[in-house]
């Protein structure tokens, strides 16, 4: 019989948790992963670490499990941005992770320059730091990455996917 595998890309940690084609849970496994705060209210993660744990208990519950795969979803932090660069897969820079509010000045300054309505209206979000695109905008600056013809930027889930598929 053939099961279906949930991953989930937590804020600490990453699980495995599978269902057989009744629906009923037949396996489950978690693995933490390291937290990092460089600076007060600045939160990252190594997305590497991300993928090997990933990699880990599912590896571990497929074998466990001893059947085969019918399919494989993804659930995520979802605001967490990755930077990575698309010849290697490789990340350039630490994921910033949803609650990092190193962004904080920056949605202000928006926000103070009328640019809030047009955010919503574009978007349907506020200006908050949660949301990825100020992230992006500070992984473009100083102190993120080179931007070139081979980065990606993305939430964590596109990043999971690009290494589950191969690119």
């Amino acid at each position: 019989m053939a099961v279906v595998i949930a991953l989930d890309a937590g804020t600490t940690g990453v699980r495995a948790f599978a269902v057989d084609e009744s629906g009923t849970p037949v396996g489950f496994r978690y693995q933490e992963f390291t937290q990092h705060f460089p600076r007060p209210g600045w939160v990252e993660h190594d997305a590497t670490e991300i993928w090997t744990s990933m990699v880990a208990v599912t590896s571990r519950l497929i074998t466990e499990l001893g059947q085969p795969v019918a399919a494989i979803g993804i659930t995520d932090q979802r605001e967490t941005v990755v930077a990575w660069d698309r010849r290697t897969g490789a990340p350039r820079h630490r994921a910033i992770v949803w609650q990092d509010r190193r962004t904080a000045g920056r949605c202000d300054e928006l926000r103070e320059a009328g640019e809030l309505e047009r955010v919503r209206e574009l978007t349907g979000l506020v200006l908050d730091p949660y949301f990825s695109a100020t992230k992006f905008e500070w992984l473009l600056g100083p102190g993120g990455v080179q931007a070139d013809d081979d980065l990606v930027l993305g939430t964590i889930d596109s990043w999971l996917v690009w290494q589950l598929t191969g690119g």
